[in-house]
């Protein structure tokens, strides 16, 4: 409607009876437009699939007490002594990524592993946290442990299919 009004206006040269102008008109149009960009916009974002990632004391604690839940697959990112990350992802769940390495792990590995982890971090005079991975719906798939003030990505590929980005390879260095 706005459109037509626009056109009669540009064709006649006239004003509307309302008293628009033809700049009042554009303006009209350069508002709608941006209006529609936005509910595009935020449509198009709301339908993105991401989750997150977000701290977690129990985590954290389950990961100091080496804890090994037998519902998840563990993975690492890094070296395999002193590991960037460590993430347990629900074993219903595919971890689709050729950066993290599927580790199974005791608690005597956990243990380790953990150790190794903390004297690296210690080195920095950082501390470890564990976090929960939550998908695009807000439902836990996993858990994390690595420093804190990583920005990590999580994205939700399909039915029970995540990639998780690693953290970077100088993770240690980088605090």
């Amino acid at each position: 409607m706005i459109l037509y009004l626009f056109c009669f206006c540009l064709y006649h040269d006239v004003q509307l009876q309302s008293g628009l102008c033809i700049m009042d008109i554009q303006i009209l149009i350069a508002v709608a437009v941006l209006a529609c960009a936005g509910i595009a916009l935020i449509r198009w974002r709301a339908g993105a699939r991401y989750g997150t990632i977000k701290p977690s004391q129990d985590v954290t604690t389950a990961y100091e007490y080496f804890s090994v839940d037998p519902e998840l697959n563990y993975y690492i990112s890094g070296s395999d002594t002193y590991p960037n990350a460590i993430i347990g992802i629900d074993k219903a769940w595919i971890l689709e990524s050729g950066l993290w390495r599927k580790k199974d792990l005791s608690s005597h590995d956990m243990k380790e592993l953990v150790q190794n982890m903390r004297s690296k971090a210690l080195e920095q005079n950082i501390m470890l946290h564990g976090f929960v991975v939550l998908d695009n719906k807000g439902r836990k798939i996993g858990d994390w442990f690595s420093i804190m003030g990583l920005n990590m990505t999580v994205e939700i590929k399909g039915e029970k299919s995540v990639i998780i980005h690693p953290p970077p390879v100088d993770t240690y260095r980088q605090c």
